[in-house]
């Protein structure tokens, strides 16, 4: 080979050596900025992600909205603003007994089954009619929703007519149904409709099954929830007529039986 060819091809071989340098450059800078957009893009999905979830916890929740709905639907057979006014019984009964509960209430659920059949035999026979007031208070301390769920559903039977809810407010505190007061059951749809199932006007009734699903009173049991924390009562259940309490003889506490109930009734009616 003569020196003349071996120069020019060292020349040629350095030139496609510079190419190919070159070449590997060009690839590290693009691979280098995919790398930097890939990082940003991650950290911009990052950063969103922790916004959306912060957005999304400062979110009011479902009952919140409900609560401060300026819109309420009343179920029937209410009266007064929002509806809250809930008396069931004979125009004519000269006495109103108010009954103050919480769906949710252990107490509540043993006055119901032990006194809730005599209740109603006298609201039928117009000894008295019944104011009732819902409360929710039980959610708030066990962090629960059953307890508004359930005054919701009560306001879908309600709706229905008077007798329905008088018959599904039993089913809900019946040994049956009524859980314990640290098991939220009455937060489930589904299980406040196997409940009302136990009751005939309730029991494949569509209407009061899509009350129940879409929530349709929830700001109403919202409501009622407030009329409650307005009334001054601080404990469930709690009996009032003629704007004093019923309570079981020699005590504060709420008649419990068949016996206190009537005692205890008998001295309201001829107050």
């Amino acid at each position: 080979m003569s020196k003349r060819n071996s120069q020019a091809n060292k020349a040629a071989a350095r030139e496609r050596l510079r190419i190919e340098r070159e070449r590997q450059a060009k690839k590290e800078k693009v691979r280098r900025q995919l790398v930097v957009a890939a990082t940003a893009v991650g950290v911009l999905a990052v950063a969103g992600g922790v916004g959306y979830a912060v957005v999304q916890a400062n979110k009011p929740s479902a009952w919140e909205t409900a609560a401060d709905a300026k819109n309420v639907t009343a179920p029937k057979n209410t009266e007064g603003e929002n509806g809250t006014t809930v008396v069931i019984g004979k125009p004519e009964a000269k006495k109103t007994l108010e009954i103050y509960e919480d769906s949710r209430c252990p107490v509540c659920a043993t006055f119901e089954q032990n006194v809730g059949a005599t209740v109603d035999k006298d609201v039928t026979d117009g000894k008295y009619k019944i104011k009732y007031v819902g409360a929710t208070f039980i959610d708030n301390a066990d962090q629960g929703e059953g307890s508004k769920n359930a005054l919701s559903a009560l306001g879908a039977a309600l709706n229905v007519s008077p007798d329905a809810f008088l018959k599904y407010k039993a089913a809900l505190y019946s040994t049956k149904f009524h859980p314990e007061e640290s098991q939220d059951k009455f937060a489930k749809d589904s299980y406040l409709l196997e409940v009302a199932d136990s009751v005939p006007a309730l029991k494949g009734n569509a209407e009061f099954r899509k009350d129940v699903e879409s929530g349709t009173f929830d700001a109403w049991a919202m409501k009622m929830s407030k009329a409650f924390d307005a009334s001054g009562v601080g404990a469930t259940p709690t009996l009032k007529m003629d704007g004093k309490k019923l309570t079981a003889e020699g005590s504060d506490n709420p008649p419990l039986t068949v016996d206190e109930f009537n005692t205890a009734l008998t001295k309201a009616l001829k107050g």
